[in-house]
């Protein structure tokens, strides 16, 4: 006799892909006519921007580029002067053979930049661009329950909460503000580092909010160079294919697309900034499967497999903290840019290892009142508890507002940096396929019909399967409620 079990679909996204990748590319910049030839190069900045994501039939693709300004001090000794470039990029990520179509989610950081003038009138810049790609794509997994199941036949039915990711997307929106900065003449640079502060999934919607961070760099009236930090805060709204419940919740990595800051005649600052929410729906469900089954009195034969899922086990931000110690001869801090990068991981006994690398870069006034830079790579590092058969995904946020201080023929500098962490795991579900039962065997008249047994460990379940019990008529001979107490003595009935 053959017993049928439905099948349920259990949606979820798989991720065939998340990598990091780096690149590194050059550009030789010449001088425009009217500006003077190059005595120093003082400083070099950079921001990324995301212009495009691409699924290929093989592979997905990032582009966008690196908006690059150098300062320069000129031969003649006069004013510092600024130039700006864009240096693109491209990366690819292979794809498995038959992946279906899905969602791109992208982060890019900026590594780093640095620039060298190689004659009066020729600089060469150097960056360094890292981005993590995950590629989403919708899967399924089928989970058996039984139909009707006939007298004598016993099930070990199992629960199991589960985190999974259910729908990609991403919402595409611009600022667009007239700001007013400080006695600004002339805007040296500029960077844009969105954060994201809340996340809320309602109904088919993802509402959220959260800063568009601008930093400015520019000379003022008095032709010192200074630094401007504006808030922008944003709130949006996204549709969702699917509609979930209050216990869904939006995981978002936002990027920047586009940006553009210009100074008016009246000393006033027009951006127009692009910015990209890409999100992920995680939603909990209980999956209940069948993972055991015995006949007394019957032969039995089952059909047993395990259905793997993504289980998000784990997501929260853990705050590094940098500390280092440069030679400088200060001065006044003008400017400071942290360049956060991708943590690198070392499995440990017990857990992972995080090495987060990075840079720095000070731009300041010494006591002579020349502009200067200082700077320099750190690395610090950070133990976490995680299973071993978790993958663990860290991404840099925006980091805090960095201290610096100068004495003693050197700068110290002091920052906090926030990674977010999040843990999976291939979760193995255990469960039945199938069950068919054999001829009905008769009862052996030497066999006891109670069993003494004390407990050991081994589960209800166990203890009833081999003697040819349940587990309701173990508790009720005994009057338990769960699991017995450790060398508890048990009355056993046989049937």
């Amino acid at each position: 006799m053959e017993l049928e079990f439905e099948k349920e679909k259990v949606p979820y996204l798989g991720v065939p892909v998340r990598e990091i990748q780096n690149v590194e590319a050059t550009q030789e910049l010449k001088l425009p006519d009217g500006l003077p030839d190059v005595g120093k190069i003082q400083a070099a900045w950079g921001q990324e921007i995301l212009r495009g994501k691409e699924w290929c039939m093989d592979s997905i693709l990032l582009t966008g580029g690196v908006m690059v300004w150098v300062l320069y001090a000129p031969e003649d000794g006069g004013p510092s002067r600024i130039l700006n470039t864009w240096i693109p990029f491209q990366m690819k990520w292979d794809l498995p053979d038959n992946t279906p179509e899905g969602k791109i989610r992208a982060k890019c950081l900026v590594r780093f930049v640095d620039a060298r003038s190689v004659s009066p009138r020729k600089v060469m810049v150097r960056c360094g661009v890292a981005a993590m790609a995950e590629a989403m794509v919708p899967s399924q997994a089928e989970i058996s329950t039984p139909g009707q199941i006939p007298e004598g036949v016993e099930l070990l039915r199992s629960k199991y909460p589960v985190l999974l990711p259910r729908e990609a997307g991403e919402k595409a929106f611009f600022l667009e503000e007239e700001l007013t900065p400080v006695g600004a003449e002339k805007v040296l640079y500029c960077s844009m580092m969105p954060e994201i502060q809340e996340q809320r999934v309602m109904g088919n919607k993802i509402a959220f909010r959260g800063n568009g961070n601008l930093h400015v760099l520019y000379t003022g009236e008095d032709g010192l160079v200074s630094a401007q930090d504006f808030l922008l805060p944003f709130s949006q709204f996204a549709d969702l294919e699917g509609s979930f419940g209050n216990e869904a919740q939006a995981n978002m990595i936002p990027a920047v697309t586009e940006l553009e800051l210009d100074l008016d005649d009246e000393g006033k600052l027009r951006l127009k900034a692009g910015l990209l929410g890409q999100y992920v729906v995680e939603e909990p469900s209980i999956l209940e499967t069948v993972e055991d089954a015995y006949s007394i009195g019957r032969e039995l034969n089952m059909e047993r497999t395990e259905a793997n899922l993504p289980v998000i086990l784990d997501c929260r931000n853990e705050n590094i903290f940098v500390e280092q110690m440069v030679p400088a001869q200060g001065g006044r801090e003008v400017d400071t840019r942290i360049l956060p990068d991708f943590p690198q991981q070392r499995r440990t006994d017990n857990g992972v290892n995080l090495v987060c690398p990075g840079s720095f870069q000070t731009l300041y006034y010494n006591d002579s009142g020349e502009l200067q830079t200082v700077g320099g790579r750190y690395e610090t590092e950070r133990n976490i508890h995680a299973d071993e058969a978790a993958r663990v995904t860290a991404i840099p946020e925006k980091p805090g507002e960095p201290q610096v201080s100068f004495g003693n023929g050197s700068m110290a500098f002091r920052a906090e940096l926030p990674v977010r962490i999040t843990s999976e795991a291939g979760r193995g579900i255990p469960m039945v396929l199938g069950l068919e039962l054999g001829e009905e065997q008769g009862k052996n008249p030497d066999r006891p019909s109670i069993v003494l047994r004390r407990a050991d460990g081994t589960r209800l379940w166990d203890m009833a399967k081999k003697a040819g019990s349940t587990v309701e008529a173990i508790k009720k001979a005994n009057d338990l409620e769960g699991e017995p107490a450790p060398g508890q003595i048990l009355l056993i009935p046989v049937f």
